[in-house]
């Protein structure tokens, strides 16, 4: 409880800034701007998805099974960021150009596009460390100097982007402030792992090949889920208009709230769960437990926002504020696609990971026939498509973990 308290503390703190963060830069930016800056934002986390391949979940995998040991868990962590190497590469060959093509469509000029490139990068290679530097103090659930880190981040982005956009109120600038905060806390994540990990040792190859058993299996599913994660966005900047791409953004701001929950869920609840004895009786309890207490959280915000639409869409800005019934379907529909992460984060650090045979076709099965049902060329449309695919993904997601928990009483 007290982890807890000073976690969760931490982290309205964090999400209140990152909410600030958000506020400042859809009332800075025109609404033009801010549709270039969604769509640059939604493709940064594409690429991040797809760079990752499975990697964070190999090394927390890994890293849980020997976390007591500073050689062996800085020898799992230097053999991660050696192999994520090439994968980063790719997923910039890939990614680029489609963004290049996505952001031209939508009326930027060449020199925009350049600048958004250039301001991506950083932001991209920054958030793919966070992500593995985090890995050995959540072992360790040595979590206050992670909350005082991201604390800090966040409060050097809230300040640059303050600065900057009063004078440029551009999509690039406003990416290119979130990259300089982010290389600091990276330096500084570096020094916190220092007491829990050796980073002197080399690259194994033998934890490579095991690594590579589960991006192997990760990896397909990670290119489809990169595609399919946010259909919302691409279906709005293919099929839709400017100004749908900016709301769909603007109420993505909101809903980013319900990152709090998976947050804490990914400091205290996972790294806990990776680390359980491999019993039936424990395993399937907290696995319950987990979802029935995400399930009363979550039902308690789309309350808050079903009783309280004008005071939330207030801080959005007037060109928002009729937004109210999209704001309901927004915060449904994140709900359950954040819920069906806990769930798929909750199995996977255990290592056990879904066959992409099986969890692609359902998926998009799911999504041609949400898109045959819906009118994807509206905001309330492809709200709707996004409540529809997160339903599935959540059983889908929640019955393999039951399943693979049944398998452990069977043997």
């Amino acid at each position: 409880m007290k982890i807890i308290s000073l976690t969760g503390s931490a982290q309205v703190g964090v999400q209140a800034i990152g909410l600030l963060c958000g506020i400042l830069v859809i009332r800075m930016l025109s609404t033009e701007e801010y549709a270039l800056y969604t769509l640059a934002n939604t493709m940064m986390g594409t690429m991040v998805m797809l760079a990752n391949a499975g990697i964070p979940i190999a090394v927390m995998s890994e890293g849980g099974k020997v976390w007591q040991d500073k050689s062996k868990l800085g020898e799992v962590l230097v053999t991660g960021f050696d192999f994520r190497k090439k994968f980063a590469i790719g997923s910039l060959l890939v990614c680029i150009p489609i963004l290049c093509v996505l952001l031209y469509r939508n009326n930027a000029s060449l020199l925009m596009i350049g600048l958004i490139v250039l301001g991506l990068i950083p932001v991209f290679y920054t958030q793919l460390s966070d992500v593995l530097l985090q890995i050995a103090p959540k072992l360790k659930q040595d979590i206050v100097p992670l909350q005082k880190n991201l604390v800090l981040v966040n409060l050097g982005r809230l300040f640059l982007l303050g600065v900057s956009l009063v004078t440029f109120p551009f999509a690039f600038v406003a990416i290119f402030s979130a990259s300089i905060p982010q290389v600091f806390g990276n330096l500084n994540l570096k020094k916190i792992t220092k007491p829990y990990a050796d980073w002197q040792q080399k690259p194994s190859s033998e934890l490579k090949k095991k690594m590579m058993v589960t991006v192997k299996r990760v990896l397909p599913e990670a290119i489809y889920y990169s595609i399919s994660g946010q259909i919302t966005i691409w279906i709005l900047s293919i099929f839709g208009s400017t100004i749908a791409l900016a709301e769909i953004g603007a109420l993505g701001r909101i809903a980013m709230l319900l990152n709090l929950v998976s947050i804490i869920f990914g400091m205290l609840i996972i790294p806990r769960f990776a680390r359980l004895e491999n019993t039936f009786n424990l395993l399937l309890r907290r696995y319950i437990q987990v979802q029935i207490l995400v399930i009363v959280i979550f039902s308690l915000f789309v309350l808050l926002v079903y009783i309280f639409p004008e005071e939330i869409l207030w801080v959005l800005g007037p060109q928002y504020a009729d937004l109210k019934y999209e704001l309901f379907l927004a915060v449904i529909g994140s709900s359950l696609s954040v819920f069906s992460v806990i769930v798929f984060s909750l199995y996977s650090a255990r290592g056990w990971v879904m066959n992409p045979g099986l969890s692609i076709p359902i998926s998009i099965a799911t999504i041609s026939i949400a898109i045959w049902a819906t009118d994807v060329t509206s905001l309330i449309g492809v709200l709707w498509l996004n409540i529809i695919v997160g339903s599935v993904q959540l059983l889908v997601h929640s019955g393999y973990g039951f399943v693979k928990i049944l398998k452990i009483k069977s043997k």
